[in-house]
């Protein structure tokens, strides 16, 4: 039953916030259509019934190739029978790339932390579920060369892989001799332990080590990680590396005095910001709330405070081991923060964008693309056929 639900969920996410963004795209006026539709090689709102058979091949695609090697691990490493490696490596690797973080033993996978033929692929299936639909379908079509790479793209997949670093780095350092966690383990485990400590808060709620005995530091980190979150129209929680991005990247440009933020020779318009600044603020107001909640119901210091109500607006499922002793009133708590957190975010970044009419506009660059160029060509005809007066 709980896998069958964290499969249509995860389907059910990509699909909707696929759609979702797709409906945003055709509300937008024919330039920003035809400016959009280059850059974003996305499908049509027409298609829908397309739009749902990529979203299921990449997801089974995905998961059976984890659960091949999982269940080959699991089978010829553990000793477990045929029958029952099959079911914890489908088991696993449904629950990873939905980044669930549900396992099958009762503490979680503290018991291969060393073993990186269980560790790699579900961090590397984390990842992929994370980034996307959108993302991952403009990679497989051969859109690898970056100078190619539309904006939603280039935020994507640089934010995840400077998230990524930053993550790991700052868990090895924080955690490498430390024996509660990772200092008893091998060379090999210990950089193990690392990359699991920088993917798993990326909302895929698996843990290798007991984040009851991690340092102040590194639960900071997690906190971070876990609310930024993954890709849009990905099966991660948070608000979002785009959300996160754009908001960096409009303080860098008010601080520098510019009227105009630009990503990728590409400006962004003030509703796109404001969108990303309110999905920022309603989250923190929600981990505020929920913060203040459980410190009136319970005893507990707000540092693990803090960590559970992220953990469960991000939809993470991280916890401190608090989680098991909380009264019911703290349940209900972090049971509301998870129901706005996962469908808050989309919900909100939506209703947002289809109230308004947020506008594409192309910053002129020293070489034009072919691409752009046709793009400007094919609008201006458009328009001059639409006004023969002008």
């Amino acid at each position: 039953m709980i896998l069958g639900l964290i499969q249509v969920g995860g389907f059910g996410i990509m699909t909707l916030a696929t759609l979702l963004a797709l409906l945003v795209r055709k509300s937008i006026g024919l330039r920003g259509q035809l400016v959009a539709q280059s850059e974003t090689h996305t499908l049509n709102l027409g298609d829908v019934s397309a739009v749902l058979l990529r979203v299921a091949r990449l997801m089974v695609g995905i998961e059976a190739a984890t659960a091949a090697v999982l269940t080959g691990r699991f089978w010829l490493a553990y000793d477990q029978n045929p029958a029952t490696a099959l079911w914890h490596g489908v088991f696993h690797a449904v629950s990873s790339f939905n980044n669930a973080g549900f396992a099958l033993y009762s503490d979680n996978l503290i018991g291969f932390a060393q073993d990186p033929w269980i560790i790699v692929p579900i961090c590397l299936s984390i990842i992929a579920g994370g980034l996307g639909f959108p993302v991952i379908i403009q990679l497989l079509r051969g859109n690898i060369r970056a100078r190619n790479w539309s904006v939603h793209l280039r935020l994507t997949i640089y934010g995840t892989l400077v998230l990524l670093v930053l993550g790991i780095t700052l868990f090895a350092a924080f955690e490498w001799n430390r024996d509660e966690t990772l200092g008893g383990l091998s060379l090999t485990g210990k950089l193990l332990g690392s990359l699991a400590g920088g993917v798993f808060p990326r909302t895929a709620g698996f843990n290798s080590i007991d984040y009851g005995a991690a340092s102040p530091e590194t639960l900071m980190v997690t906190n971070i990680l876990m609310f930024i979150g993954g890709g849009s129209a990905g099966t991660a929680g948070g608000i979002k590396v785009t959300t996160f991005l754009v908001l960096g990247f409009s303080i860098w440009n008010e601080v520098r005095g510019r009227d105009q933020v630009t990503i990728a020779h590409r400006s962004i318009s003030g509703s796109s910001q404001r969108q990303a600044l309110s999905v920022a603020l309603l989250g923190v107001a929600a981990v505020v709330a929920g913060t203040l909640a459980l410190l009136m119901v319970t005893d507990y210091s707000l540092e693990k405070v803090l960590f559970e109500s992220i953990s469960a607006f991000a939809t993470v499922g991280m916890s401190t081991g608090i989680t098991y002793n909380l009264p019911p009133s703290a349940e209900w708590v972090l049971m509301a923060l998870m129901f706005l957190g996962r469908i808050g975010t989309v919900t909100v970044a939506s209703a947002l964008a289809l109230s308004s009419r947020p506008g594409f506009t192309a910053c002129r660059r020293n070489a034009p693309s072919s691409a752009s160029a046709a793009v400007v060509g094919r609008f201006w005809k458009v328009r001059r056929r639409d006004s023969p007066g002008r």
